[in-house]
């Protein structure tokens, strides 16, 4: 049986035969259609927050709205793990290193935020979900990362028109600050006992992979990804399909780097330029037996990327400039060739030195 207030147009207290009642506002919509909301139950709710509540509710109705309309948008609001299936399948069809998106959701936001729907999302709690992720140890690019997929993720929502990510929680979100400019370069002592140490290691590939690495300043992923179609041995030239600035680029090949390319195993059949033996396809990875390769060498603290580094300083050290090492190693800006500059100014100043020594005189002394 429903109760009609006197004082509230649609204002309504519905009594079940179970003895249960709960308020609603009955009104028509902008259609003249009739529409009834849930307001509480009673007595959860009294009757006078309910009636203060209906008051506003028909308040919004009087001037156009629907307030039946804006609850059912709510309920189609999807949580963050349902939204993550279709930004997954979005992302598998264009960015090859999807698989990283995919374990940043199910390892760390997925577990904290896939229950939550969308508009549920607070700037504040996710600041201090990134900053436990620091205090738990993962490094602050990590971390950034973790920020560049949940926000990416509610940028396509917002595009595809997703219930609930009008505003992306992560714009007032900061990244944190890193400094990428660590460099590592080997010695040619230290580049002796990584020569020692791959030649020893039961990974036959990594004999190849590491001085390849070395020889070309390439990074890890276009080496273990390239193909023997994409090299020009007369030209002496690699053609790089898949940069890290998104287009091809041609890799010029040192002497020594063809010398080590003829003595690569070759399988029919199998397009690759260093695959796995057992399986003919790409390594996922090599840092298991590269890791026991650098220890083995005494030299825990080098990184494969520093491989690429310690190519660019040799080339640098040896009076090549700037703008032609950046055009070897595929640098898209001029700035990030720049972090050799201190490279470039050790060569001249040895290049000043021997001019200096080259005239045969002491010019701090008078003449005799």
């Amino acid at each position: 049986m429903d109760y009609y207030s006197d004082k509230l147009s649609g204002f309504i207290l519905e009594v079940r035969s179970n003895g249960g009642k709960s308020f609603h506002l009955r009104y028509k919509d902008k259609y003249g259609r009739l529409r009834q909301i849930r307001i509480g139950p009673y007595p959860d709710i009294s009757y006078e927050k309910a009636k203060r509540e209906a008051l506003k509710r028909r308040s919004r109705v009087v001037v156009g709205e629907n307030p039946l309309e804006d609850k059912q948008v709510k309920r189609q609001v999807p949580t963050v793990a349902e939204l993550s299936v279709r930004y997954l399948a979005y992302v598998r069809t264009y960015k090859r290193s999807h698989s990283n998106d995919e374990r940043a959701l199910r390892l760390h936001i997925l577990p904290r935020f896939g229950k939550m729907r969308l508009d549920e999302l607070q700037s504040e709690a996710i600041v201090s979900w990134l900053g436990s992720k620091v205090d738990q140890g993962l490094t602050p690019a990590s971390v950034n990362f973790l920020h560049v997929v949940l926000g990416y993720m509610f940028k396509l929502a917002k595009q595809w028109k997703v219930a609930g990510a009008a505003t992306n929680p992560l714009d007032d979100v900061p990244h944190f600050k890193i400094d990428n400019a660590r460099e590592r370069y080997l010695s040619a002592a230290e580049t002796t006992r990584v020569k020692a140490a791959i030649e020893a290691c039961p990974n036959r590939q990594l004999r190849f992979i590491i001085p390849l690495l070395l020889l070309t300043g390439a990074r890890k992923r276009e080496l273990l990804d390239a193909r023997w179609e994409h090299f020009d041995l007369e030209q002496r030239r690699w053609r790089v399909p898949h940069s890290r600035s998104g287009k091809a680029r041609h890799a010029p090949l040192s002497q020594s780097a063809l010398d080590v390319l003829a003595q690569l195993p070759r399988w029919d059949d199998c397009p690759y330029l260093v695959p796995n033996p057992r399986t003919k396809k790409p390594y996922k990875d090599i840092f298991y037996v590269w890791n026991k390769a650098r220890i083995e060498a005494g030299l825990p603290d080098v990184r494969v990327h520093d491989l690429r580094h310690t190519a660019a300083g040799n080339m640098v050290s040896n009076g090549q400039s700037l703008y032609v090492v950046g055009q070897v190693l595929g640098h898209a800006r001029v700035t990030t060739t720049q972090r050799y500059a201190h490279l470039s100014q050790e060569s001249l100043l040895v290049a000043v030195d021997a001019g200096a020594a080259a005239t045969g005189i002491d010019w701090a002394k008078p003449a005799a």
